[in-house]
């Protein structure tokens, strides 16, 4: 559970440089995370989509290209990215906070979020809101960072404190921004205790799938 007025500063930031620092930080393996998230959300059949926390709409967009006949929704807190995914032709655009939607109850069929549950001021109340605006049988899918098992956890904690802020640093000149991402990965649950954590919140269900030996995870659940 994050600061939103420190977490909405760094991405202000970096919005101009966003997808440039994640395509080169991961070596362009995010692409093939959010494919497998994408044909997840397919085999749902949604017809209306919310993707929470958007940024600068990758994720959205895939599903638009591959679910021409949905309706997906983006939303994010922070303008700045909102205003890189329109210039990317995402549209609708909504800004709003996690944890008090301005949606009705029962608006969507499935939610999503990328990268973005992690950075919310509380995770229970963000959670709360996904159930709340989601249909009854709707899906949830998070995506985001978590921690590998050792020993490759020692390697990868080395990495997120020591290399990846100074690439990140160079990139988009925000050192500190990517200093708090580490931190946050550290605090963030993963495995079993995100699976507790989207159980207690409305949601019954909940699976993972670790990807590439676990430092990113897919939660699915259902409301």
């Amino acid at each position: 559970m994050q600061d939103p007025a420190k977490v909405h500063g760094i991405f202000s930031a970096i919005a101009g440089r966003y997808d440039l620092a994640n395509h080169v930080l991961s070596g362009g393996i995010d692409f093939l995370w959010r494919a497998r998230a994408v044909r997840m959300v397919k085999a749902w059949q949604p017809r209306t989509i919310l993707d929470l926390a958007t940024g600068s709409g990758d994720l959205a967009l895939a599903m638009q290209r591959a679910m021409p006949q949905a309706r997906v929704v983006g939303a994010d807190f922070c303008l700045p990215m909102l205003q890189v995914a329109a210039r990317k032709g995402l549209h609708p655009l909504v800004v709003a906070d996690g944890t008090k939607l301005p949606f009705a109850d029962g608006s969507f069929d499935a939610v999503t979020v990328a990268f973005g549950l992690r950075n919310m001021e509380s995770w229970p109340a963000a959670l709360r809101e996904m159930s709340r605006v989601l249909r009854a049988g709707g899906h949830l899918l998070v995506l985001d960072f978590s921690m590998p098992r050792p020993p490759l956890a020692a390697l990868y904690r080395f990495y997120l404190h020591h290399i990846l802020p100074r690439i990140a640093g160079a990139l988009t000149g925000n050192r500190a921004g990517y200093e708090y991402l580490g931190e946050s990965i550290e605090l963030f649950p993963s495995g079993e205790a995100m699976c507790g954590l989207i159980r207690a919140n409305g949601f019954t269900a909940a699976e993972r799938q670790p990807l590439a030996a676990g430092i990113a995870s897919i939660y699915n659940a259902s409301r």
